[in-house]
């Protein structure tokens, strides 16, 4: 019996005055590989570092009282929340305290995507499977969170400074968006 398939997208836009902007979308099944399929428009030729951030989200609470007995019940929602550009993404998604590293390594931030190749066009393309990002469950799901597309080359962890280990010295913030669930998507 094949598990419930979640699926997600994100719209990027450019912060900054970039120009750059594009769609980011996520498709995955209960005890299987997230699938991302991501284009983006108006980046320089080469690689970007492309990671899914901590915040993406604005938590708040609604308490309800009720006046004829005495409890108060609180229920929290996730609102997307950029509205001080991608700086307001915070770090990379990270929950586990790993290094800094790529995609293929074990030992890794769950948000590391590696890079994303942009051709002369200035259109970037990306297709991979995550054993890591989940579109479920609780402390892996990064729905809620943003992705952010950076300015330079994602040194993957192996630059041979501290920052490598914490960034990959991938550089300004160029575009992001907030991961949303979504219905079936064509990938």
């Amino acid at each position: 019996m094949e598990g419930k398939t979640y699926y997600a997208v994100c719209m990027m836009q450019e912060d900054h005055h970039s120009g750059v902007s594009g769609l980011v979308k996520f498709v995955q099944q209960e005890g299987g590989k997230c699938h991302i399929s991501a284009e983006l428009k108006g980046l320089k030729p080469g690689l970007h570092g492309f990671h899914v951030h901590e915040f993406g989200t604005k938590l708040f609470s609604v308490n309800l009282l009720f006046t004829f007995i005495t409890i108060s019940i609180t229920k929290s929602y996730l609102v997307g929340n950029l509205t001080n550009g991608c700086v307001t993404a915070g770090a990379h998604f990270n929950p586990h305290q790993k290094t800094h590293a790529g995609p293929k390594d074990e030992n890794r931030h769950v948000g590391d995507l590696g890079n994303i190749e942009v051709g002369a066009d200035g259109i970037g393309r990306m297709e991979m499977d995550d054993h890591l990002l989940k579109l479920f469950g609780d402390t892996d799901n990064i729905i809620g969170r943003a992705m952010v597309v950076h300015m330079k080359e994602d040194d993957l962890g192996r630059g041979g400074d501290e920052e490598s280990l914490i960034t990959g010295n991938a550089g300004g913030r160029l575009a992001c968006g907030v991961i949303g669930h979504s219905g079936p998507l064509a990938v």
